[in-house]
């Protein structure tokens, strides 16, 4: 995640200030470190030493450049994060050879007015109502940022709280609005974390001696031993005092380098080889849209940093909710699945496998039922690869029986009863997956041939099927050709007889046209009339962009009355 994330502080008497920040260098080493050195913390330190070295270089030769540090006297311990001295934190991701580095002030120049305008803003006049919460500014100029302000509970302080705010700063702006709900999920998870831990702090320091009466009591003094009593107190205590957590932002440096990493693995980007197909239109017509109109996006699990390692190397270990959901999932995962559609046409047999994708490419609905659900399901999966993705309507797993307006490929149990129209109707395949009752030991090399597949269909089918299904069958018989090459072929022929659908479904909106137009249109497009059904049929697949354009197109393009 190409962003800069830091942790900000109101301060009472030297105003917003950055605390912490983590950043990420895409190279083996950050400019300066020395490989060699066994200790990180060494190696980090001749790095930022090297960077205030170059910055006084260019100070001493331009008037008009100003030190990103600010002088002592500007700041107090409220203020400041690392001890003096110390150069701050580093953690290697071995796999993408990038560094994340983690100090109080970024040591370029321009990163360090960048954040400190950020924090500005985040802790000044970009605040939510009730000055706690996300919020969402920017420009192209400084930067776009997402902010979540929030209060630390503190003994001593002015109204018993501390105002802090934690940004995350980029330039791209779409994929920072993108990443919104998973950076106010665990963001707002590692704000709550240091909550709870100055609540305990408080809620100790109140019992041992409540702040509250004291105030009461010193507001009978006089006037200067009140003021005298005050600045001799200590009332600018850092976060480390507030949680009473030496490691703190050891601790902070774990998450937020967490956050840049999983922000940038949990959305990649494909690139469209011209215009966007049928699939991507529908695809992109099945997000869901969240309330505050974002676009909500299946996302890669990470792991969380809630119990970080003592080496500075990033581990990969299981998330807790894949490892619940896997607790969760079905009890037999021993159960065989299908792999791919060459696997199941072996399995099932020529004949069977033309009779079924017949059905499928004609739109009848297809039952499968059988005892053992991945396997079901793997059946649909590997099915439904035949059609355009807009004419699939999947429901994978259903007790009882769902029509087939509903759903084209149905997972039921063998005991689920099916209606008497649907079994006497010619528009519906069962197909019934029968395990043995014990898989025994045998040398063939897959133990798909020790199930039965009994199909049970009306359906009186011609001879001659759908061109396209010709060539799919060609291209599972070539063993010449590997999974992605047949892949390919199925998307491309998918593809094409798309584009003749739209043809067809442009000529149909165009008025009413006689059988003889009909035909000399399909010789044209080089189908016959066995594949009118299933062109049809993949009419109903079409994106509803592009039903809208070509529906437009044909009433701008009518003659006048």
């Amino acid at each position: 995640m190409n962003a800069i994330i830091a942790l900000c502080h109101f301060c009472e008497l030297h105003g917003p200030s950055v605390l912490f920040h983590t950043q990420a260098f895409h190279s083996r080493e950050p400019q300066g470190l020395d490989a060699e050195s066994g200790e990180e913390s060494g190696s980090l330190a001749s790095f930022l030493s090297s960077g205030r070295r170059s910055r006084s270089q260019s100070a001493a030769s331009s008037t008009s450049s100003v030190s990103n540090t600010p002088k002592k006297s500007e700041t107090c311990q409220a203020c400041r994060s690392v001890p003096s001295g110390h150069p701050g934190f580093v953690s290697k991701d071995p796999d993408t050879k990038i560094s994340y580095v983690s100090s109080q002030y970024p040591e370029h120049p321009q990163l360090f007015s960048i954040v400190r305008q950020a924090c500005v803003r985040s802790l000044s006049c970009e605040v939510c109502p009730g000055r706690e919460g996300p919020i969402f500014f920017g420009d192209d100029h400084w930067g776009h940022v997402f902010s979540h302000t929030f209060f630390i509970k503190d003994s001593q302080a002015r109204g018993f709280q501390r105002w802090y705010s934690i940004i995350v700063v980029m330039m791209d702006k779409i994929y920072l609005i993108n990443s919104w709900p998973f950076l106010v999920k665990h963001i707002g998870e590692i704000i709550s974390k240091l909550q709870d831990k100055a609540i305990k702090v408080y809620d100790q320091e109140q019992n041992q001696c409540p702040e509250r009466a004291r105030r009461m009591n010193e507001s009978f003094m006089a006037p200067g031993d009140f003021f005298r009593r005050q600045r001799g107190g200590d009332h600018f205590r850092p976060l480390v005092t507030l949680t009473k957590d030496d490691g703190l932002f050891k601790w902070l440096h774990q998450w937020f380098v967490w956050v840049l990493k999983a922000g940038g693995n949990r959305m990649t980007e494909k690139l469209l080889e011209g215009p966007p197909t049928e699939d991507v239109l529908i695809d992109m017509e099945k997000q869901e849209e969240t309330e505050e109109g974002f676009i909500k996006i299946n996302t890669k699990p990470m792991p969380s940093p809630d119990q970080p390692t003592a080496t500075e190397e990033l581990q990969q270990t299981s998330p807790p909710e894949a490892e619940e959901a896997g607790a969760e999932g079905d009890a037999d995962s021993t159960a065989p699945v299908f792999t791919s559609l060459r696997h199941f046409r072996q399995i099932i047999g020529s004949q069977g496998f033309h009779s079924i994708a017949h059905h499928i490419l004609i739109g009848n609905q297809i039952i499968i039922r059988g005892e053992k659900r991945p396997t079901m399901e793997s059946i649909i999966n590997v099915l439904k690869s035949l059609l355009p993705m807009g004419c699939c309507r999947i429901v994978p797993y259903s007790a009882t029986y769902e029509d087939s307006w509903k759903c084209n490929f149905l997972g039921l149990p063998l005991v689920a009863q099916i209606p008497a129209h649907v079994m006497s109707s010619e528009y519906y395949v069962i197909i019934d997956v029968l395990s043995p009752a014990k898989v025994q030991q045998t040398l063939e090399p897959d133990v798909f041939f020790q199930y039965s597949f009994l199909m049970t269909t009306k359906a009186q089918l011609p001879e001659k099927g759908p061109a396209i299904l010709q060539k799919i069958e060609l291209a599972l018989e070539n063993e010449n050709l590997s999974s992605a090459v047949v892949d390919a072929c199925l998307v491309s022929l998918k593809e094409e007889w798309m584009n003749k659908v739209k043809v067809l479904f442009k000529f149909s909106r165009a008025g009413s046209r006689s059988r003889e137009d009909t035909l000399k249109l399909l010789q044209v497009l080089e189908a016959t009339e066995e594949d009118t059904q299933m062109l049809k049929f993949w009419m109903t697949g079409l994106s509803n962009q592009h039903r809208t354009h070509m529906l437009s197109s044909a009433i701008s393009t009518s003659p006048p009355m």
